[in-house]
């Protein structure tokens, strides 16, 4: 299927999508907050730029979008149009990724992800951030 839009007016589209202060990143931080956490966002000194550092626990979380860093889940499923094109953009995304983990490991930091998927229902909403205050807690 051909989008709908011209290469011009998608480009403009795709400039204006941000890596930072995203729904769910405010979702999980607002969050963490609440359940007493303090933590540095998007912290430029650590590997990949974490959403969300945790000092106290040596711990650093990411909020993974799900097309964007290629989850195995409906919304990161792959356009059909400029298959190759894409194929190579979230490969490169998803080795970044593990890259950027391995680094902050090796720093000795625990390395969180959340997905996007997980906390856009309401009702897993609560359930998966519990379990991430859990994980969190179970390192410090």
């Amino acid at each position: 299927m051909a989008d709908i839009f011209s290469k011009s007016k998608r480009s403009k589209i795709m400039s204006k999508i941000s890596g930072k202060e995203t729904k769910p990143e405010i979702i999980v931080r607002k969050y963490l907050f609440s359940k007493g956490f303090r933590y540095l966002k998007n912290d430029k000194r650590y590997p990949g730029t974490p959403d969300i550092v945790l000092p106290k626990y040596k711990v650093v979380v990411f909020v993974h979008g799900c097309f964007w860093h290629g989850h195995d889940c409906k919304r990161g499923t792959l356009p059909e149009t400029r298959k190759e094109f894409w194929e190579k953009k979230i490969t490169g995304n998803k080795q970044r990724d593990k890259q950027n983990k391995e680094a902050l490991q090796e720093q000795g930091w625990q390395v969180l992800t959340v997905w996007g998927c997980e906390i856009k229902n309401k009702s897993d909403r609560f359930e998966r951030l519990e379990k991430l205050v859990q994980e969190i807690k179970r390192v410090g």
